[in-house]
């Protein structure tokens, strides 16, 4: 009711302003076109005057002058002010003709258009400023990086509202400086520091939609060492197809400041393993399983087999792919286990799968390292299971999701790994000319999945601190989901149709980045500044927790130097050693009967003996059912290592 009130009054005291402008606006132009200003006493200049002023009152109200809210006012209502302005001069004009008997020169008129726009459009340009004023008092100071299309458009939705006040553009375009876009200056790049200091700027907001990653991580580089919250406009390709909006705001991602541009995919290797034929996930519901499927269903395979120990996993991922997967695709979901060699193959038969993609594994090093058993039998049996089942059913590809933790690896699940990449390569040799193709694609870290660092450091900065890091000096290879994904697809068709394989295809990662560099720029692009020793009076700190259980410094994707490329430029071809069919076979023997009798000494005896290049932190290993026999654990594997 009050508001209601308010915008009554306000539309009254605009319209009683106009009574005031308008014949105020005639008066003066013909006092300047009439050289005797005692003339204007004449009655039917009087008449000319009030007809006017009411007549243009009567076409503002219909042309919704007084409908429209000054502090929202944009460019229409300055269209309807010119229309509204020039058809009041119109009538003018047509009175003077009437009324004037030719005493009013007709080029009044034209200096009354004028005048009356100044007046008329003056006003509610003071009134917009007020209310701009009044209303962004308390709403954060903001300057847009990008001061083309977007970044104007940008600055009219966030006009609209009372969250933010726009104080400046940003601009690495010299044409641009200086210019007044709006009434917001653009000022360079250059002066970033001085901007923010002297304009108190809490945010930036970058306005440049078309970007690559390469150059959006340039621009976040200028901006991550200064104390402002940084955040983006959608990309180019999501408002165009209408999945986003130039003003839904975001953070700034990881993806951003890696800089990565994505390789175009190979339309034609995405296709070989998966068009018309019947694919299988296992691990389908897991943070790479689960992207798997998306990029599958994109390149239209008969059926995709959801393969999954967890049912809300399992639940989730179909239902997300119910609604974006065509009705010409069949989707069945399936809870299974790999350790389940029996249900693996009852399902390969049933459902006549054609490419399997392993996904499933547990890799998380610090539960493996303490569930040493299980992480044993779900990651080296499991695989087993897969490449057997696989030549028994004629499954004509299987692709091994591997990681960098297999590379000389200091803790079970790298070793597991390695060990399974070393069954798949082992089934190959053995079955070489066969049906069936067995392929390892080995890469880093994946941003945003479960085990994934930056998750953690998001969660932390948003609870206010401290950000945990384990160790100054560790590095770890970053890639995000969705070209993890797309390149182990493409790489798993590689050489199709060329034998039975048996390749290890290592994954271009870029450079490795410090994680305590990454901490410190999510920090300060989430518009924070670190707590420490040189700034005591900042927010957040950063605290060194130590190396978890099997945790290494560094990471590394190949075993030895005999590395060649492929004919896709991301993806790498390793030459690595393998066993023996005859030992691995032996060795899993092994390991099945030391898992079924929980034998933990033998098991990870094996795991040093096989090749695998593992050398275990003692301190590190201990299976939390197995707490009792730590001691003597710890005695074997020393002396198994000096063996």
């Amino acid at each position: 009711m009050v508001r209601k009130f308010t915008n009554n009054f306000r539309q009254i005291l605009m319209l009683v302003a106009d009574l005031v402008w308008l014949p105020l606006s005639i008066l003066l132009s013909i006092s300047i076109n009439v050289d005797n200003f005692i003339a204007i006493s004449q009655i039917q200049h009087w008449s000319i005057i009030l007809l006017t002023s009411l007549l243009t009152i009567l076409a503002f109200l219909r042309l919704g002058l007084y409908r429209s809210v000054i502090r929202f006012m944009g460019i229409e209502a300055i269209i309807a002010v010119v229309k509204g302005v020039s058809l009041s001069v119109l009538i003018f004009f047509l009175l003077i003709l009437l009324l004037s008997n030719s005493s009013i020169p007709y080029s009044t008129t034209i200096t009354y258009w004028s005048i009356s726009l100044f007046f008329v459009g003056g006003s509610r340009f003071i009134i917009w400023r007020y209310y701009q004023h009044l209303f962004k008092r308390g709403s954060e100071k903001v300057a847009i990086y990008g001061a083309g299309e977007a970044g104007r458009q940008l600055l009219m939705a966030l006009q609209h509202g009372d969250e933010y006040q726009t104080i400046a553009f940003i601009d690495d375009n010299k044409k641009l400086e200086k210019r007044i876009i709006n009434g917001i200056q653009v000022y360079s790049s250059r002066k970033l520091d001085q901007l923010v200091k002297s304009k108190d700027i809490k945010q930036i907001l970058i306005a440049i939609p078309s970007l690559t990653n390469s150059q959006r991580k340039m621009i976040i580089s200028k901006l991550e060492h200064l104390p402002v919250h940084v955040k983006k406009i959608p990309i180019l390709a999501d408002i165009v197809s209408g999945k986003a909006n130039i003003e839904e705001l975001r953070e700034v991602e990881i993806e951003d400041l890696l800089g990565r541009d994505i390789v175009v995919p190979n339309e034609q290797l995405f296709e070989k393993c998966i068009k018309n034929k019947h694919v299988m996930v296992t691990g389908a519901g897991g943070s790479i399983g689960s992207e798997l499927c998306r990029q599958i269903i994109k390149h239209q395979p008969a059926r995709l087999v959801l393969y999954e120990l967890s049912e809300i996993a399992l639940y989730s991922i179909e239902q997300e792919l119910i609604k974006l997967i065509a009705k010409d695709i069949e989707l069945i979901p399936l809870l299974g286990s790999v350790q389940d060699k029996r249900h693996l193959k009852k399902t390969c038969q049933a459902f006549k799968i054609n490419t399997i993609y392993h996904s499933a594994a547990y890799k998380h090093v610090p539960i493996v390292e303490h569930n040493i058993i299980e992480g044993i039998k779900n990651n080296i049996i499991g695989t087993a299971n897969i490449a057997e089942v696989s030549q028994e059913t004629g499954v004509s590809t299987v692709v091994l999701i591997s990681t960098d933790k297999a590379v000389r690896p200091t803790n079970i699940m790298g070793a597991s790994k390695r060990f399974a990449e070393m069954v798949l390569q082992s089934m190959a040799k053995r079955h070489e000319g066969g049906n069936t193709r067995y392929c390892i694609v080995r890469f880093g870290n994946v941003l945003g999945s479960s085990g994934s660092v930056v998750p953690l450091f998001q969660k932390q900065i948003k609870q206010g601190g401290p950000v945990t890091v384990t160790h100054l000096e560790i590095e770890r290879y970053f890639m995000t989901i969705p070209e993890a994904a797309q390149l182990v697809i493409q790489a798993g068709a590689l050489d199709e149709g060329k034998g039975s394989g048996g390749d290890v295809y290592v994954l271009d990662m870029g450079e490795p980045v410090k994680v305590i560099d990454l901490a410190k720029k999510m920090i300060h692009l989430s518009g924070y500044e670190i707590l420490d020793e040189k700034n005591p009076h900042g927010d957040i700190e950063i605290i060194f927790t130590g190396l978890r259980p099997g945790e290494k410094l560094y990471e590394e994707l190949l075993i030895g130097d005999n590395v060649s490329g492929t004919e896709h430029p991301r993806i790498m071809r390793a030459e690595e050693k393998m066993l023996s069919t005859q030992q691995l076979e032996e060795n899993i023997r092994q390991l099945i009967f030391a898992c079924q009798n929980y034998e933990l000494e033998t098991l990870i005896s094996i795991l040093i003996k096989s090749e695998t290049g593992y050398q275990p932190d003692n301190k590190s290993m201990v299976d939390l059912i197995y707490k009792s026999k730590t001691k003597s654990t710890e005695e074997n594997i020393y002396h198994l290592q000096r063996k």
